[in-house]
């Protein structure tokens, strides 16, 4: 039977909250590097203790980085969550091919024991094979939402947001830079938005953005028609910047009133 849920700003035995991120065959720099960002680097001039940060190897303890000809080494196994509070899974390789039992197993156990699981882009897969994600709300890469539905539809999929907070300690985040927004709201559970604000302000990054992933989505833009007084009005106007002109010039060439060229614009 699970344990009782930890409190999110737990402390480790000797220091701060202890956050590992699991890296699979390959390690994405980037989602990587923001966990570590985040979580790794000191900011006890905020809170302390701050976290501990530590990077768990699933398949061994080098790992190649996806797209370059370099390698990251780490210290630590999977035996190495035991005890750590925050689970981090910053992409996962292979998002649609069977993960070993033993790391669905070790992420189970963190679940079971009152940890917390935190997913960026396509780490939500792992949750989901894991059978951990079952019956709730998640996210995951735009590009990867119709997979995911179809892999797991028993995922309530939300492709619109920057991250998912289902509660019970699961969270899921969409592509990249949305690992950013997840982990400053984790920060913000554990030490408040003035502290989030604060490595948000280091970061040079938004505290909370606004808005999901459809805004980051290509959408289809229309050909304007040939016979489009706006179109032509433009065209004109970008092979003419060299001259003075006014709303009143532009709405003459697109002959409409001044008032109508402006709604129409």
């Amino acid at each position: 039977m699970p344990s009782a849920r930890r409190p999110a700003g737990g402390k480790g035995e000797d220091g701060g909250h202890l956050v590992a991120a699991v890296v699979g065959s390959h390690a994405a720099a980037f989602e990587l590097g923001v966990a570590h960002e985040v979580f790794g680097i000191d900011r006890s001039e905020y809170a302390s203790p701050w976290y501990r940060f530590r990077v768990v190897g699933a398949f061994g303890t080098t790992i190649p980085v996806s797209g370059g000809d370099w390698s990251i080494t780490t210290p630590y196994t999977l035996d190495d969550l035991a005890d750590a509070e925050t689970v981090i899974l910053p992409v996962w390789p292979g998002r649609g091919d069977p993960a070993p039992p033993e790391v669905l197993d070790a992420l189970r156990a963190v679940h079971d024991r009152g940890g917390r699981l935190v997913s960026v882009c396509s780490g939500a897969f792992l949750l989901a094979q894991a059978g951990l994600l079952d019956g709730r709300r998640a996210t995951t890469h735009w590009i990867f939402t119709s997979e995911f539905a179809q892999l797991y539809p028993a995922v309530e999929v939300d492709r619109d947001v920057l991250f998912v907070d289902a509660g019970d300690g699961i969270y899921t985040s969409a592509g990249t830079a949305a690992g950013i927004d997840l982990c400053l709201h984790i920060v913000r559970l554990d030490h408040g938005a003035e502290v989030a604000n604060k490595v948000a302000r280091r970061m040079v990054v938004p505290p909370q953005r606004d808005g999901g992933q459809a805004q980051f989505v290509d959408t289809p833009v229309p050909e304007m028609c040939a016979d489009d007084p706006i179109a032509r009005t433009l065209d004109w106007a970008v092979a003419h910047l060299d001259e003075h002109m006014t709303v009143d010039h532009l709405a003459a060439r697109a002959m409409l009133s001044p008032r109508s060229f402006a709604r129409r614009f």
